[in-house]
């Protein structure tokens, strides 16, 4: 008998989580509560993306720096790494309950912040407490769906997390694309995120604390009261069992090495248990990052834009697409995730990614050859001192356009006034400033600042849209199970909290680099380098992180006892058995 259920679950199907959830609707109400953190996650974190188009057109400061840009965006991650590794702490020692109400007060704040915000340096100020609130719930609402689902089902409920992240990051291209033509547009996008925080807030009032947790601080009878509405009357006793079995097991270690914060970090690095443990959870949280998802998430309408599509609506509308393709593979990752593994999901996950980052690398860089040329005799003449400086001894001696093209005079920090005949055709290179685009916009042609007008922009969004379909499943909701299941309960939110620092801080190098890399190596070299970065992460992943399908938390334990090796690893005897020499 087991902590966390007595079920085998090596056959679960979604159709299981379903059944379940119909004959005890009070476990969906305790996953979708909580999973509500998961949706303010997604919401905040995919908000910014259409907010800062038109934070950029509210401040110039913003518009000609994209170290303030990558810092609005960044510092909600800077503020997440302080949250979730506070929230660990928060989560052992007060409760996963409390620990998602005190996120849902942070998000409140920061969003009433940014809406009232009137210098960028209240935005950043804003961003980071909703960070704060953001990294506590991405390791708390996992672990309170974890610890209050029957293993058998377990996967799929926290996929509901996964499913809701997604949801809320689609919900906030929604509200972006709501308020496009409304005053405040930015205002109102960042600022609609204390309703869900409020709401969250008042319904977890009227929920109970993890009944694992609340075993481990003696308070069995609640624990039981809880275990009894979640499992069937002929399992809650072997779940007290198998509770009552962890927690003595775990209060002989803390007996050893003693409750402080720097004993349980000394004793959980001292465990082998733990170690294996941490080194899984890190790895697929790490990889999870450096595949490049948040950039695609947090720049979408950026990217969009740098493929040739310049109004701020168009890119907003067709990031819409691939936040709805984010969720669309949430919901395939609760309906696989029980049935085929949380190992085999993410590796085939790795290998789609990988793919489909190398295809985005060569279409950026055909659509950058292929950019159109520019006229030096337009750009000479288009208006009174317009013409690009670093393009304007060339215009002078009415150089042939194929010396240079719309990409390179973007790269040259100015704008590219469209033809107006055909979208391919030459166009002018001038000086960067809301006056040229409104004077380039009069004339019936487009300004493009970002990206140029290409052929290939919309093989551009195609495989923009594969990479996330192949994203979703696996990478996107797997790790967060992974983390939610593979530590034991004294370490648990430790252990959860470590890793969703690893996560946060990836995150920030990822999102805190992205645009400079563009400006560097461009959209091309950026995608490769990406692509680099989820090769190193599948050879991880393939050596480190175990199959944890259907296995009950003391089984995943004993798991990690012996420690993993790929079967590629094990030795085989002369009989042609694999041998585990770990």
């Amino acid at each position: 008998m087991v902590e966390g259920g007595i079920a085998k679950a090596d056959k679960t199907e979604f159709t299981e989580c379903w059944r379940t959830t119909w004959k005890t609707p009070y476990i969906m109400r305790l996953a979708l509560s909580a999973g509500i953190g998961g949706l303010l996650f997604g919401y905040d974190t995919g908000v910014i993306s259409g907010a800062l188009l038109f934070i950029k057109e509210d401040f110039d400061e913003v518009d000609k720096k994209t170290w303030l840009q990558s810092t609005i965006v960044s510092m909600a991650v800077a503020g997440a790494i302080v949250g979730a590794a506070v929230g660990g702490w928060i989560n052992d020692r007060f409760g996963r309950r409390m620990s998602i109400l005190i996120a849902d007060v942070l998000f409140l704040i920061g969003a009433i912040v940014m809406a009232f915000a009137p210098a960028p340096w209240v935005i950043i100020v804003g961003r980071i407490f909703v960070g704060f609130g953001v990294g506590m719930a991405s390791m708390t609402s996992p672990l309170y769906i974890s610890e209050a689902s029957p293993a058998r089902i377990r996967g799929a409920l926290v996929s509901t997390n996964g499913l809701l992240i997604t949801g809320g990051q689609f919900f906030s291209y929604l509200i972006n694309l709501a308020f496009v033509h409304t005053p405040g547009t930015w205002r109102w996008m960042l600022g609609v995120a204390g309703i869900p925080a409020i709401v969250q807030f008042v319904l977890m009032l009227s929920l109970p604390e993890s009944p694992r947790w609340l075993y481990r601080k003696d308070r069995v009878a609640e624990s039981r009261a809880i275990l009894e509405r979640i499992y069937p009357a002929d399992e809650v006793e072997a779940e007290m069992e198998a509770l009552k079995q962890s927690v003595e097991a775990e209060k002989a270690d803390e007996a050893i090495i003693g409750d402080s914060f720097t004993a349980k970090m000394k004793g959980a690095f001292g465990n082998p248990v733990v170690r294996r443990g941490l080194a899984a959870g890190i790895t697929v949280q790490v990889a999870q990052q450096f595949v490049g998802i948040n950039t695609v998430m947090y720049y979408s309408p950026s990217i969009v834009q740098f493929a040739g599509y310049a109004s701020n609506k168009t890119a907003m509308a067709l990031s819409l697409i691939t936040s709805g393709l984010n969720a669309l593979g949430s919901i395939v990752s609760m309906m696989f995730v029980d049935r085929y593994g949380r190992r085999k999901l993410m590796i085939i996950s790795m290998f789609g990614i990988i793919t489909c980052l190398i295809i985005l690398a060569v279409v950026f860089s055909q659509a950058a050859i292929h950019a159109p040329k520019i006229d030096a005799l337009e750009s000479r003449t288009f208006a009174p001192n317009a013409t690009c400086s670093a393009y304007a001894p060339l215009a002078a001696e009415n150089a042939p356009p194929s010396r240079w093209n719309c990409m390179k005079c973007l790269r040259s920090e100015c704008g590219f006034c469209a033809s107006g005949v055909q979208p391919y055709a030459p166009g002018a290179c001038v000086v960067l400033s809301d006056e040229m685009k409104a004077t380039c916009s009069s004339r019936g042609r487009t300004f493009f600042k970002d990206g140029c007008p290409s052929k290939f922009g919309f093989l551009a969004i195609v495989f923009l849209g594969l990479y996330i379909v192949v994203y979703a499943p696996g990478m996107g909701t797997v790790p967060w199970i992974v983390n939610s299941e593979i530590y034991p309960l004294r370490y648990r939110g430790l252990g959860g909290g470590i890793a969703a620092v690893s996560n946060w801080v990836s995150n920030l190098i990822v999102s805190e680099s992205f645009l400079s890399l563009t400006h560097a190596l461009g959209s091309s070299g950026t995608f490769l380098l990406f692509a680099g970065f989820s090769t190193i992460g599948l050879f991880f992943i393939w050596l480190l992180v175990p199959e944890t399908k259907g296995l009950q938390f003391e089984e995943v334990e004993k798991l990690l006892e012996v420690g993993y090796k790929p079967s590629l690893l094990r030795r085989r005897n002369k009989k042609g058995k694999e041998v585990d020499t770990a």
